[in-house]
């Protein structure tokens, strides 16, 4: 057995003014497809484009307010700072932290 890797690994996305706010954007890194969101208060956040929901399906699609996603397909309200689902439901979304270093938008894995 290998043992499991704590590199971090931080990957340049693209620059901000090409991250349209309020819309969701794929990139597949490695072998995760990650949704990044801008929002109206332009902070970027970054999630596993893997719906938590027990039918799965994508994130990316989802309706931006605030820091909050609303997914279309079940109604759910997923907070993007903590990837945690909003009662009545429950869940959890993978997160990954977004730095902005001269205009671009930098995605770290761990």
């Amino acid at each position: 057995m290998s043992p499991q890797s704590n590199t971090v690994s931080a990957v340049t996305l693209d620059a901000l003014d090409r991250f349209p706010s309020r819309i969701g954007r794929v990139f597949i890194v490695g072998e995760t497809e990650i949704a990044v969101f801008r929002t109206s208060q332009d902070e970027v956040y970054a999630v596993e484009n893997l719906n938590p929901h027990p039918k799965g399906g994508p994130l990316a699609e989802a309706i931006v307010s605030g820091h909050y996603i609303y997914d279309p397909l079940y109604d759910w309200k997923i907070d993007l700072k903590t990837g945690l689902v909003q009662e009545p439901d429950s869940g959890q979304v993978r997160t990954f932290r977004i730095e902005i270093a001269d205009e671009q938008v930098i995605l770290f894995t761990k």
